[in-house]
């Protein structure tokens, strides 16, 4: 969708909403143009993309990023997404309405395996976690809501880095610190994508004391009828109660626990029920 011109407010383009062509929605589409797609801007390809003249995209690419929704890369010249339009996309997900839904589906997870288990997002180059429900068994690992993990060394990150076609990942993995949180972090490319083969045929993944010394954690993408998921759940347990036979017998209630929530999201949404 091209983004209105502000020069000729009476001509606008089909399919745009009227309310569109005012400063802040104008501002508000650029952000839906350059948040759609899985790519850094620069000044030229936004003009190509949005037919808006470079005085004018440059005065609004200023002014989202010195209110922190877009912020530019290195090299000066391209754009990305912002801390504050992060942070803004975490919180709707943190506290939209199906989060009791979801959080009674967690529940009785946990009840069901006995340890911890939470749900997650892909959020830049980390994940982050949208709600956590703990064991009552006294030895356990606290990460609250909010907590956030690297991509590289968590199950839930392996998960979504298998989404993703080669490229993205080594855009993702290669602009990244490949940090060693304990001996057993894969820190090598090479490493992470015989990993992420895995990962791809398993339909699950498993970090093995990767992110903290005596954690195992197994996680499963939850389902979306409308494309690639952001979502994904995770059973979390010290390696004294739960080692890798053990997590992958777990593999069955994960699976039930996911459609649950998959179902969730496709009952919020009428669109999604049509493509279903």
């Amino acid at each position: 969708m091209k983004i209105v011109k502000s020069a000729k407010p009476e001509a606008r383009a089909e399919g745009v909403e009227t309310g569109a062509d005012t400063p802040a929605m104008r501002l508000f589409s650029l952000l839906e143009t350059i948040a759609a797609r899985d790519r850094l801007y620069a000044l030229q390809g936004l003009v190509e993309e949005t037919g808006l003249p470079k005085p004018t995209l440059h005065r609004m690419l200023q002014q989202l990023e010195a209110g922190g929704l877009l912020q530019r890369e290195v090299d000066g010249r391209h754009y990305g997404m912002g801390t504050r339009l992060r942070r803004l996309a975490e919180n709707l997900l943190l506290n939209d309405s199906l989060h009791g839904a979801r959080h009674a589906v967690l529940r009785r997870l946990v009840e069901e395996v006995g340890e911890s288990c939470n749900i997650t997002a892909l959020s830049g180059s980390e994940v982050v976690y949208l709600d956590r429900v703990e064991t009552v068994a006294p030895l356990r690992f606290h990460l609250h809501p909010g907590s956030r993990v690297p991509v590289h060394c968590s199950a839930s990150g392996k998960i979504f880095l298998a989404q993703m076609d080669a490229a993205q990942r080594r855009r993702l993995l290669a602009n990244g610190t490949l940090e060693a949180c304990t001996p057993k972090t894969l820190t090598n490319l090479a490493q992470i994508e015989h990993e992420i083969a895995r990962v791809r045929k398993d339909a699950f993944a498993i970090d093995n004391e990767e992110f903290l010394p005596g954690l195992l954690c197994i996680a499963m993408l939850v389902p979306s009828a409308s494309g690639p998921s952001n979502l994904c759940l995770a059973v979390q347990a010290p390696v004294m109660r739960l080692n890798l036979a053990k997590a992958k017998t777990l593999i069955p209630a994960l699976q039930r626990a996911a459609q649950a929530l998959s179902r969730i999201a496709v009952d919020a949404d009428p669109d999604s029920r049509v493509q279903a």
